[in-house]
């Protein structure tokens, strides 16, 4: 199938090389010159596991990088919007899939054959068929269902495992106008077999991206809450409570089958009942927001949404009272913060809970060395114009730091404890992950930990 996707994101880079790799024809489309030259000279322009391999042994072949929006729609079957859709001023801003909707449909009006152009965007409901859908229509003159196919495909890829979720995906769903639209849809994941497709409404399609996004950073802000609250009764530690409830056999299922009888599963989704110091990135924050705004806007109040959204605005500041708590005075510490990326296996930094500790430290006095394996790039960036060291290895972060903040679950990480034997004297490790054993450094303080 020739497909071609508007946007080079996260979502949109990773489906367009993961697609060449399951034997489609993919072109890439994106304003940003640069980055279509580099895809082009066979380079990932973003730091995401596996990604650099399949875009080495795939571009020249089966994928390519083009600025030529209405050449690369022409050239294809089908188009996929994968373009920003950023939060600001209380709602989601639609302006880029709009204008990829406009141009697409312009391109349309020469074409002469059926077309799809799918939504990979995560957009409010009611988006592809009050927007996009209009937009195509008055672009191309040509009308949708006769002429074209309108539909919604969102995505559920996890940064730092985008690949391997693309392709190993737990569901698929497609979003159509029509039947037509949806088996077109379907050709693209053919190659899935028993993997559980949901043929619905763009409408419910767009939903469910949403629905599945809040749940999981519901869970997290419960579990931060409970950790807070572990903190503040005293003798109690958070990670043990939640060990607990994920014990609760309708969250890890025990096997009653003959072969496997008393085998206890542990799902993946029980680690956001982990306690931490926030949840980032381009997703759980924006999306879980842009409900809330469109449920106000529809009438329907979002409370334990809001609720959500405040726990994990407030969680980061934790890291820096539990330092305050341990060191006294932090004007004039060195504060070692470990991990700038809002999680392990990425160079993102959008909405990392590290961002506000590394400012809140520079603004009360403290000398912050930060370290991170991949982001310190992005984290300079974001960063820019505060009084920050950027160490560049985990020894030379940790050398003479007062106290340590961890703050990404890096699994370089796990040698402090060893990296930290025979230092005088000991910094206090305040672990914002839980990912150290609480007796395995000297002086230890955690989320959570009462």
């Amino acid at each position: 199938m020739k497909v071609s996707i508007v946007g080079t994101g996260y979502v949109g880079l990773v489906t367009g090389v993961c697609l060449a790799h399951l034997g489609h024809e993919v072109v890439c489309v994106d304003v940003d010159e640069s980055k279509v030259a580099r895809i082009n000279r066979g380079e990932a322009p973003i730091h995401e596991r596996g990604l650099p391999e399949l875009i080495a042994a795939l571009v020249g072949d089966r994928l390519t990088a083009t600025t030529e929006l209405g050449a690369a729609v022409l050239a294809s079957d089908l188009t996929l919007i994968a373009v920003g859709t950023p939060f600001a001023d209380d709602r989601i801003d639609l302006s880029y899939v709009e204008r990829a909707a406009r141009q697409i449909g312009e391109a349309l009006a020469s074409k002469g054959s059926y077309h799809v152009v799918v939504v990979k965007s995560t957009v409010v409901p009611g988006t592809t068929e009050e927007l996009v859908l209009p937009a195509l229509a008055t672009a191309s003159g040509l009308e949708a269902g006769d002429d074209f196919g309108v539909g919604m495909n969102p995505e559920f890829l996890r940064e730092g495992e985008a690949v391997e979720d693309f392709l190993h995906p737990d569901r698929i769903v497609l979003g159509g106008i029509d039947e037509r639209t949806v088996d077109r849809m379907a050709e693209l994941y053919s190659v899935f077999d028993g993997v559980d497709i949901v043929r619905t409404t763009p409408r419910t399609a767009e939903m469910i991206k949403y629905a599945a996004n809040a749940v999981l950073a519901t869970m997290i802000s419960f579990s931060n809450e409970i950790a807070n609250l572990s903190s503040a009764v005293g003798g109690v530690d958070v990670a043990e409570v939640m060990k607990g409830v994920h014990l609760d056999k309708r969250l890890s299922p025990i096997l009653d089958t003959p072969l496997e009888a008393g085998r206890r599963i542990i799902p993946g989704f029980t680690t956001y009942l982990e306690a931490g110091c926030g949840f980032g990135g381009s997703c759980f924050p924006k999306d879980v927001k842009a409900l809330i705004a469109h449920g106000k806007q529809a009438g329907a109040g979002m409370a334990l949404l809001d609720a959500v959204i405040a726990v994990n605005e407030a969680q980061p500041m934790r890291v820096v009272e539990l330092l305050g708590e341990g060191l006294g005075r932090l004007e004039g510490r060195r504060i070692a913060v470990l991990g700038l990326a809002f999680k392990p296996n990425t160079d993102d930094v959008r909405e990392s809970p590290s961002i506000p500790v590394v400012r809140r430290l520079v603004e009360i006095g403290a000398n912050v060395v930060a370290f991170d394996p991949v982001a310190e790039a992005e984290a300079r960036c974001e960063l820019d114009g505060l009084e920050v060291t950027y160490a560049p290895t985990l020894e030379e972060a940790i050398a003479g730091a007062d106290g340590v903040a961890l703050m990404t679950r890096w699994s370089e990480f796990e040698r402090l404890p060893e990296l930290l034997e025979g230092l005088e004297p000991q910094p206090l490790v305040v672990d914002g992950r839980r990912m150290l054993a609480r007796d395995s450094v000297s002086r230890y303080a955690g989320i959570g930990l009462g």
